[in-house]
């Protein structure tokens, strides 16, 4: 026997303003499951202040204590949640944390089209427009034309999986058109071939980006390089469990910080038997994870425990890469994240940098969003080119920490 579908997911609101909304989750267990749940509340702009994982390998129950939007729709949070646990019938719990089942078919990509009017903010006006639509922003170019026109392509994916019908495009071009007015002058979608997504080399990134990267990489290749940070600590313990390696992990909290953790099991295929995590005062975060192989055995070789424990590291003292710099006579913004092995980015990236620099009232001339191999991982990077015109006065070194900023959730 299972349990009431509308028992998955138990949402409850907070009564007070300080007070967080609690959100459990009671279904079968599958790898991945925790980092898939994870994006999710990423997505909708909430944070995960303290969490409870609990599971033996069959069934799990997850509790998780968040905040940060007062506009959430959280019947939609709960939809969407319970979408990616597994089905409760009985021939879910046959075997012990069954692996995420690889999708045949992946997902129609389309591209939305539209020229309009250019003003200030308007990229993150659009930006927000298909965050609450549930559009997956996948790539972009926008490009402002000498008479102050603006084509924008954004290469999308519905997570509704309407896109195809007449009424999804039609519903959304008429939310943009809602909120740009009389500046938005012509709209279309149209589907398209998923290949336009195809990695690029690193050579086409600036060496700011690319070096960085390509050292934190070499960093978890060759531990006696290892990171450090005042601002992370990680633990691999095998004496506490006879059957379970613990994970220790201190450190500084940070918008997605669960999801990072999680994403990087997931890759990793470590499953977690038990879990909890809690925000302590002045943004420190403390979490203890039981965690085993795919074979079920705990990690006794060094190397293993070395490489996961440097990754940890890597993916906690910098989840994203920023850079401002000089191109010539211009200025540009490189924002860079690894992606999940699964090909997923991180979600709400482009809002955050758009937020960021309508917040400091600068303006966007071009803008694109590429994939890029970088060392043997996939990166998605953010290509933003300022406005001189408008953003000139702003030093270099306060958007880069504007930016940093809002995409850590420390703005």
């Amino acid at each position: 026997m299972g349990i009431l579908h509308d028992d998955v997911v138990l949402v409850r609101p907070s009564e007070k303003d300080d007070e967080p909304t609690v959100i459990t989750v009671n279904c079968p267990d599958k790898t991945g499951l925790g980092c898939d749940l994870c994006r999710i509340i990423l997505f909708f702009g909430l944070n995960i202040v303290r969490g409870d994982v609990t599971t033996d390998g069959k069934w799990c129950y997850i509790v998780f204590w968040v905040t940060g939007n007062s506009t959430t729709r959280w019947g939609l949070l709960k939809q969407r949640l319970v979408e990616v646990c597994p089905s409760c019938s009985s021939a879910s719990m046959l075997s012990y944390f069954r692996p995420e089942p690889q999708s045949s078919k992946p997902p129609d990509m389309f591209l939305l089209k539209f020229c309009c009017h250019d003003r200030r903010g308007l990229l993150h006006d659009v930006t927000w427009v298909l965050c609450e639509l549930e559009l997956l922003i996948e790539k972009v170019k926008v490009s402002t034309t000498p008479d102050g026109k603006v084509m924008d392509l954004f290469f999308i994916i519905d997570t509704r999986e309407l896109m195809h019908t007449s009424k999804r495009q039609r519903d959304t071009c008429d939310h943009l058109k809602h909120v740009l007015g009389d500046a938005m002058i012509s709209c279309e979608i149209e589907m398209i071939d998923a290949g336009v997504m195809s990695c690029s080399q690193a050579s086409s990134l600036p060496s700011e980006i690319a070096e960085e990267s390509c050292s934190l990489e070499l960093n978890e290749k060759s531990p006696s390089r290892s990171l450090a940070s005042k601002d992370v600590s990680v633990t691999l313990d095998n004496s506490l469990s006879p059957s379970h390696t613990l994970v220790q992990i201190v450190c500084q909290d940070h918008k997605g910080l669960i999801y990072d953790i999680m994403r990087t099991l997931k890759d990793y295929n470590i499953q977690i038997s038990y879990g909890r995590f809690n925000k302590k005062q002045r943004r420190t975060c403390e979490i203890d994870l039981f965690i085993m192989q795919a074979d079920g055995k705990k990690i006794l070789d060094q190397s293993k425990q070395n490489a996961l424990s440097t990754r940890l590291q890597m993916e906690l003292i910098r989840p994203l890469r920023v850079a401002v710099l000089s191109r010539g006579p211009d200025t540009e913004l490189f924002v860079a994240n690894p992606t999940e092995l699964s090909g997923k980015g991180r979600p709400l990236v482009f809002y955050d940098i758009t937020l960021a620099l309508k917040l400091l009232d600068i303006g966007i001339f071009l803008a694109e969003i590429r994939r890029h191999l970088i060392g043997d991982r996939e990166w998605e990077v953010y290509r933003v080119m300022l406005d001189e015109g408008a953003g000139s006065s702003v030093p270099r070194s306060k958007i880069e920490e504007g930016v940093r900023k809002m995409l850590m959730g420390w703005a």
